[in-house]
C-alpha cells in the first residue's frame, strides 16, 4: 500500500479541521480525565465562578497551544520535528478536552474570545517556524516553561475543595514539562532576551481577559 505524502495544502485544511475543533467543536481525548476517579464537592457559588474562571483560562491557553503547534508545524522543514510538534499537539488536545469537561461540569463556558487567541497564536507560531527548526522549538521550550509556572499558580489558587480541577491541572503540568524538557533535547535554542518578556506580558493579558469573558 502506498502512503501518501501530505502537501502544505493538505496539512493546511487539516489544520483548518482542527481549528474548528478547538475553538468551535468538543475535541475527543484520546487519554481518561484525571478528574475521572476524583470524587466531586459542593462549591458555593463565588467558588464555582472563580474555578470556572481559571479553568477558562486554562482552556484558552490550550487553544492557543493547538495554534501554536499547528502554526510550528505547517513550517517545520524537518520531518521528524513536525512529528515531535504533531505529538505534542495531541496530548494538548487532551488537555483542551479536559479542561473543556470541567468547565461544563462547573455550569460555565469558554472564553469568548477564543478565535482571537486561536488566530494570533497560529500567525505566532508560523512565525517562530519560518525563523528555524532550532528556533521553533525553542519558543516550545519557553512557552512550556511559562505554562508550567502559570498551571502552578492556579493549583494553589483553585478552591481547596475542587480536587477534580486540581487533578486536571497536575497531569497537564507534568505533561508541559514533558514538552519543554523534549524540544530541548531536540535542539531548541534560547530565545533572545526581549522575546521570553513579551510572550509572558501577552500572557498575562490573556489571562486577564479570558478570567471574564
Amino acid at each position: 500500500m502506498n502512503t501518501r505524502t501530505l502537501s502544505t495544502l493538505d496539512r493546511f485544511l487539516a489544520g483548518l479541521n482542527d481549528a474548528l475543533d478547538a475553538v468551535a467543536g468538543r475535541p475527543a481525548a484520546r487519554r481518561p480525565s484525571p478528574a475521572e476517579d476524583v470524587p466531586g464537592a459542593e462549591l458555593d457559588d463565588d467558588a464555582r465562578r472563580h474555578a470556572a474562571g481559571l479553568m477558562r483560562i486554562n482552556h484558552a491557553g490550550e487553544v492557543c497551544a493547538q495554534a501554536l503547534y499547528k502554526g510550528q508545524s505547517l513550517l517545520a522543514r524537518d520531518a521528524q520535528t513536525r512529528e515531535h510538534l504533531l505529538q505534542a499537539a495531541q496530548e494538548e488536545t487532551d488537555h483542551l478536552a479536559w479542561c473543556a469537561d470541567r468547565l461544563r461540569e462547573l455550569d460555565s463556558r469558554p472564553s469568548l474570545l477564543n478565535p482571537l487567541w486561536f488566530v494570533g497564536s497560529l500567525a505566532i507560531g508560523a512565525a517562530a517556524a519560518a525563523a528555524s527548526d532550532k528556533f521553533s522549538l525553542g519558543f516550545v521550550v519557553e512557552t512550556e516553561r511559562q505554562v508550567e509556572a502559570h498551571l502552578a499558580e492556579h493549583i494553589e489558587r483553585l478552591p481547596a475543595e475542587d480536587q477534580r480541577s486540581r487533578a486536571v491541572l497536575r497531569q497537564m503540568q507534568e505533561d508541559e514539562i514533558r514538552h519543554a524538557d523534549n524540544a530541548l533535547a531536540r535542539g531548541g535554542v534560547k530565545l533572545p532576551a526581549p522575546i521570553p518578556t513579551l510572550m509572558a506580558l501577552t500572557s498575562k493579558v490573556m489571562k486577564t481577559v479570558a478570567y471574564r469573558l
